[in-house]
């Protein structure tokens, strides 16, 4: 997960700074605190967005993967369907040879 592990040093190193930021701005301790709570706003729903963007990067991910798997599980039946019929086919010929 290296890259749940970046985004998320990524988004705790942006609040930190933001944080800090408006700490040690001049102004008010009313006009910091809504600057505080409007950035956390902010730093949530951006996360809840890549939060989103991601499970959507793995869910496609996971829909391929499926779909490829399906696909050469078909493929594998009908090379058996396709083998199964020459074996049967050889037999014959070897029985009535015989």
């Amino acid at each position: 997960m290296n890259a749940g592990k970046m985004l998320s040093g990524v988004l705790l190193g942006a609040a930190a700074g933001a944080v800090l930021g408006i700490l040690f701005a001049p102004d008010k301790g009313t006009e910091t605190r809504k600057k505080i709570s409007k950035k956390g706003t902010d730093l949530r729903d951006s996360f809840k967005a890549k939060m989103n963007s991601l499970v959507d990067d793995i869910s496609d991910q996971y829909e391929e993967a499926k779909s490829e798997a399906s696909k050469l599980v078909d493929s594998g039946k009908e090379k058996m369907e396709s083998f199964k019929n020459e074996t049967k086919h050889d037999v014959t010929w070897i029985e009535c040879e015989q």
